[in-house]
């Protein structure tokens, strides 16, 4: 949290210096990296972290085989990149952003060898670290007056120093040392395993990326960096359940194969928690838009695009128990499907809503988007793994979230530092009131507690 909150400042930063227009290029640009990534991975990403979890002894034989294929995959990543950004008329920038996606897809499977050992303390460390780094270099590229070519380089930076940092850590942890090795059987192997989760990964980040670039294609630039600001304290929030479920997710993969009985048990009290951390900020966030635009300097026209995002974003967090659910219990396929789906929702409305209504169509368009795939994801982790209760669990920790915004509302015009008023009524409220309405039972909080603590 503490790196994304440093980060969230870098990328406010840059915004301020770049402009709404200009730092609709640059958000664009990052987001067409992250979509040709999908070459890159192959959905050997998820797949090495799962088997790397139930296969510890193997971490080091697994990562080689993958660095190596990523190695071969780059050349095809370049030329479909350069396709993409000649047709964006953005082929000027090939050169940062192709470094960019190869630095950022190493250092993901770097670090992903950490959360299938579940080490984690040190992948605290580079969060902070590189976030620091990136920070540094965007003041300079402030300070000199550099263009959005520079804040590329800047963000390809960081990754560098990622994969330099992680390829040090796991060799003098004993963990894994970095080389090369291409097993044409265990590759294939993984491929056709890996399948259904390289169409998962290729539908999630298409889904998830693609309404900036059609924003920036069909609306104006400056729009493109309206709604490119207000997703990223979104996305910035988003880290904490998709972290979560890097952490949650080799367990959950252990449950299955150790444990299937308790399997439907661990997935509801991971839905549970996802529901109490990510609904107040749900409330928060769409209560107190105003003042947290101006806080955090974002676009003025941000701000209605930032509440509506906030509605989205209760729905974003409880899906990764769903995702986490599918994936550990060898049903890949089926949240295939379900990113499948949510696809042909998002692309629907993003067309149907983005021309007549900008980047306020957009903002729409992702809440619906998330309450599609939760709905779908529910569905199929009932058939396939078993029914998460998804109303006795939710009900409390909602009716304390709303309780909070009555509480917060009368104090949504304090700004600057006074915002801390209302921040920390909210949070003195919401604990109250899950007190008062049973929203956590004495049973959880002792499971949370010898989840943290394993010596407990």
């Amino acid at each position: 949290m503490v790196g994304r909150l440093i980060a969230l400042v870098t990328v406010i930063a840059t915004s301020n210096h770049l402009g709404d227009a200009r730092y609709g290029t640059f958000t664009t640009l990052v987001n067409y990296t992250a979509i040709i990534s999908v070459v890159l991975d192959l959905g050997f990403n998820v797949l090495f972290v799962r088997e790397g979890a139930r296969h510890p002894h193997e971490v080091q034989r697994y990562l080689r085989n993958v660095m190596s294929l990523r190695a071969m995959m780059s050349v095809a990543s370049l030329a479909l990149l350069g396709l993409v950004l000649y047709v964006a008329g953005l082929a000027n920038l090939l050169a940062p952003a192709f470094v960019l996606m190869v630095l950022t897809s190493y250092s993901t499977l770097l670090r992903n060898t950490l959360y299938a050992v579940q080490r984690l303390g040190f992948e605290a460390i580079a969060v902070v670290l590189e976030s620091v780094i990136l920070l540094s270099l965007v003041i300079y590229g402030i300070v000199t007056n550099r263009g959005v070519e520079f804040f590329i380089w800047a963000y390809a930076a960081q990754y560098g120093f990622s994969c330099l940092y992680f390829a040090t850590v796991i060799a003098l942890q004993k963990i894994a040392v970095v080389g090369w090795r291409f097993e044409t059987t265990l590759l294939r192997t993984w491929f056709w395993q890996g399948l259904p989760f390289a169409l998962t990964f290729i539908l999630t980040i298409l889904y998830f990326r693609i309404d900036q670039p059609i924003v920036y294609a069909l609306r104006s630039h400056a729009e493109a960096g309206w709604y490119g600001l207000a997703y990223k304290p979104f996305e910035s929030l988003l880290f904490v359940p998709m972290t979560l479920l890097s952490v949650a997710f080799p367990v959950l993969s252990i449950y299955h194969r150790d444990r299937p009985g308790d399997m439907v048990d661990a997935v509801s009290r991971f839905y549970k928690a996802l529901v109490v951390i990510g609904w107040p900020m749900t409330v928060g966030i769409f209560v107190l838009a105003h003042p947290l635009t101006k806080a955090l300097h974002l676009f003025d026209q941000s701000e209605p695009a930032l509440r509506i995002l906030a509605l989205g974003l209760a729905l974003g967090f409880v899906n990764n128990a769903f995702i986490g659910a599918l994936s550990a219990s060898d049903r890949q396929s089926s949240f295939t499907w379900a990113a499948g789906w949510s696809l042909v929702a998002n692309l629907a409305l993003n067309f149907a809503l983005i021309p007549s209504f900008g980047y306020l169509g957009a903002s729409w368009a992702t809440v619906l988007t998330e309450l599609v795939l939760g709905a779908v994801a529910w569905y199929l982790t009932r058939r396939h793994v078993g029914t998460v209760p998804v109303i006795p669990l939710t009900w409390r920790p909602v009716l304390a979230g709303l309780a909070m915004g009555v509480c917060v509302y009368p104090l949504s015009n304090l700004g600057g530092v006074a915002l801390v008023i209302p921040i920390a009524v909210g949070v003195a409220a919401y604990t109250i009131a899950c007190v008062l309405v049973r929203a956590v039972t004495r049973d959880e909080i002792d499971f949370a507690r010898r989840a943290l603590n394993p010596s407990r």
